[in-house]
């Protein structure tokens, strides 16, 4: 499979680029950013073309893998799968809901393959761990904290425009929702939300299996209080998401195969376009409570 990306930001430098090169059934094909010098330099760092047209890529290409700003990559996503082009997506994958369904339109009319790379949902250990909760049944709560120092911090990402105006319920909350969704059942609906310091949020849910969770999500953590986890307890017990020793880039890898399974099958994968859209859903409904609208379904 030809495979191009669209990005040129520290995500497609550190994660995107180095699978994409180094997976065994993916022709790295070449690179288009919004900053012409960035991709040159992107695509010269891995000895593919940069190209200056995005259709020109799209035209070479049987599949794309887009690191961009979730307003821009809707867009281009949409596009991608009108022209049948398959799709490794990351989380938010819109900041709409109109965006969002856009994507998952075009896949159906096309037949594109998709898939949004939720981390926890692509590292191994992570990966099993919700597997095996998804087939317990009895859950009564769950907790997850997913802190995060990006704006007290060195991070690479401290400097992101839409990190800065949505803050950690759209890049972080995914993860949350990535995790509990296929454990607890869809959302039924968003019960409380609250702001807390900084971007920090304090969420409530409930869910279509009975049970009910709540979430604290924050990018402005002072970094000895960053981390992430999942708590479940139920009929069976306490369980704990399990921390993982995987990189990123072997994530990605699994997610692209992933993506290579369902153009051949024909067969949704589990994270694909419309799992992604049914979380912005969920977001969309947590702001609104959040800017002060009132609490209510979230579909």
């Amino acid at each position: 499979m030809r495979i191009g990306l669209l990005g040129t930001g520290p995500w497609a430098r550190m994660a995107h680029a180095p699978a994409l090169v180094a997976h065994p059934e993916l022709e790295f094909a070449g690179v288009w950013g919004r900053r012409p010098d960035a991709a040159e330099e992107l695509a010269d760092e891995h000895g593919v073309r940069a190209y200056d047209d995005v259709d020109a890529l799209l035209a070479d290409v049987d599949a794309v893998a887009i690191a961009l700003p979730p307003a821009v990559q809707a867009d281009l996503a949409a596009r991608a799968a009108r022209a049948g082009r398959h799709l490794l997506l990351d989380k938010p994958l819109a900041l709409t809901v109109e965006q969002g369904r856009a994507v998952v339109e075009a896949t159906r009319e096309t037949g594109a393959a998709s898939v949004v790379f939720f981390t926890s949902r692509f590292l191994s250990e992570t990966e099993a761990w919700i597997g095996e909760q998804a087939g317990v049944e009895g859950w009564f709560t769950a907790r997850a904290e997913w802190l995060g120092s990006v704006f007290t911090s060195d991070s690479p990402f401290a400097d992101s425009p839409w990190r800065r105006e949505k803050g950690a319920l759209w890049d972080v909350g995914p993860h949350a929702l990535s995790v509990l969704l296929p454990v607890l059942g869809d959302v039924r609906d968003v019960a409380a939300a609250v702001r807390g310091p900084g971007d920090t949020v304090h969420l409530v849910l409930r869910h279509t299996g009975g049970a009910s969770s709540t979430l604290t999500l924050s990018l402005t953590a002072p970094p000895a209080a960053a981390g992430a986890g999942v708590e479940l307890r139920g009929a069976g017990g306490v369980t704990r998401l399990p921390e993982s020793t995987e990189g990123v880039v072997p994530a990605v890898l699994r997610a692209a195969d992933g993506l290579l399974a369902a153009a051949r099958t024909g067969q949704p994968h589990p994270c694909d376009a419309a799992f992604a859209l049914r979380v912005t859903e969920i977001l969309t409904t947590a702001e609104a409570l959040l800017d002060g609208g009132s609490a209510g379904p979230t579909a």
